[in-house]
């Protein structure tokens, strides 16, 4: 088994935490208290190449693997989580399902311009009333002639009104199966379509300068070929998009745990209690060990998922697997890293703080932790 990178790998790296360093640290906090996405960063990083990172270069992409594009995702968490959940759904969520499932036609209209970060793209699954439950969509699609006409609503949907959002994957029922359950179907609706409303959501504890919208749909209409891929295999597509999610997902955990990690050890190394560092203490020396062992122990779990999808192997029970490890353990890592700054980790000025909010969201997004066990038991043959 060869655990190391190449040296391509070890350069994006670099370049990655660089650029999140110096181009993202300094605005991070001033973004999350005005709930603000940054359209500058967001061009940014697509001029570094984080948009579009597993597509082909026939189609404006990079042509990389999935280990390169889970380490960049896992460099810009390490300094704050909007700008990563930004590049995280816009690559997993957005761009994945129209390059794995769209027709030559839609690759070639839409990525150009989503690989460059010219442009966002929305995956419109989850409803007021269906969550974990995603298969339960109330939203549908009536074929009128040679027309879709969409009625519903979405929420908590990632980059769909962005200032530069270009529009939106939707999950729909457009009829019945012969079982008589519910046909599911995926259509794209590009922003500006009449009927079509994104707006954006505020008020949010975590991820503060990502960009979060509700949808409407009021009699949308949008041409027949808007259909992604085949009619009727809508829920498969987003199955199949959630598992590459959640790899990115587990590298927001990974690099979150890692930048709240040595927010605390910088900390702990400087504060002076008693005469001397409170790193020092056992009691805390143990809980940075624990800290730096987790972390170690999700990534490698991480990597050896990404390394299975590379490789075209089975990779759905590891990617839920790394999901889950990596969102909880950088829970455990916050809370200790806020415990070691004490009083003042509960202040805005000390960037533990937002660790400690940002971190939530991934035991929820891209399926709950309780989803992901729920996953991770049928395919041990559980239940």
């Amino acid at each position: 088994m060869d655990f190391e990178l190449t040296m391509e790998q070890e350069i994006l790296r670099k370049t990655v935490r660089d650029f999140a360093e110096k181009e993202i640290g300094p605005v991070a906090r001033e973004l999350d208290q005005k709930e603000e996405f940054s359209l500058d960063t967001c061009r940014a990083m697509g001029e570094l190449g984080l948009f579009g990172m597993i597509v082909a270069e026939e189609y404006g992409g990079q042509g990389m693997d999935y280990v390169s594009y889970i380490i960049a995702v896992e460099e810009l968490a390490r300094i704050d989580g909007s700008h990563a959940a930004t590049i995280a759904a816009g690559n997993s969520l957005g761009i994945s399902p129209l390059y794995y499932y769209g027709s030559e036609e839609q690759k070639r209209k839409y990525l150009p311009k989503l690989c460059t970060g010219e442009g966002l793209w929305g995956f419109g699954l989850t409803e007021p009333n269906a969550g974990s439950d995603a298969g339960n969509s109330a939203t549908n699609a009536v074929l009128d002639g040679d027309e879709w006409v969409i009625n519903g609503s979405k929420i908590f949907i990632t980059n769909a009104s962005a200032p530069n959002s270009l529009g939106v994957t939707v999950m729909c029922k457009t009829g019945k199966r012969e079982d008589g359950r519910d046909e599911l179907s995926c259509i794209l609706v590009e922003n500006g379509t009449p009927g079509f409303e994104a707006r954006p959501m505020h008020g949010k504890m975590m991820w503060r300068a990502s960009n979060t919208s509700e949808l409407y749909f009021d009699d949308c209409r949008v041409p027949q070929d808007n259909i992604l891929g085949t009619r009727g295999k809508g829920f498969h597509q987003m199955l199949e998009t959630l598992d590459g999610g959640r790899l990115s997902i587990g590298a927001m955990g990974v690099g979150g745990a890692q930048g709240a990690y040595e927010l605390a050890f910088r900390y702990a190394r400087e504060r002076v209690q008693f005469g001397k560092p409170v790193s020092s203490f056992q009691v805390n020396a143990f809980k940075l060990a624990d800290m730096a062992m987790e972390i170690e122990a999700a990534r490698l779990l991480l990597y050896n998922a990404c390394w299975l999808r590379d490789n075209h192997k089975f990779f759905s029970k590891h990617a839920a697997m790394a999901k889950l490890y990596a969102s909880e353990v950088m829970g455990r890592v916050t809370d200790q890293a806020v415990q070691l700054h004490g009083g003042y980790g509960l202040m805005q000025e000390y960037d533990v703080e937002r660790f400690y909010r940002d971190y939530k969201l991934l035991t929820i997004g891209e399926g709950t932790s309780e989803i992901q066990r729920l996953v991770i038991a049928r395919l041990i043959g559980a239940i």
